[in-house]
């Protein structure tokens, strides 16, 4: 189990929709940054299950148990849903 420490937070960030062409999955290059997600780590502000949305700059990626997560400081979380 991983835990954040401070401030920070760990986020499942949310699917970019992909496009589907005749069962071709075609991802474009230089798309959006993913901006919003679900925590899975939280602390005493942000809890565990909250959806967020937090700066597309503002985050380290790390992977855990082959999954790409996000850790986010609570600087960087402009909001909850």
């Amino acid at each position: 189990m991983f835990k954040t420490l401070n401030n920070r937070v760990l986020v499942k960030p949310d699917r970019q929709e992909e496009k589907v062409v005749s069962d071709i999955i075609i991802v474009r290059a230089g798309e959006e940054r993913p901006v919003s997600g679900v925590v899975i780590s939280g602390n005493d502000t942000v809890k565990e299950g909250d959806r967020i949305l937090f700066s597309k700059f503002g985050y380290d990626e790390v992977e855990i148990d082959n999954e790409k997560l996000f850790v986010v400081s609570e600087f960087n979380i402009l909001g909850i849903f």
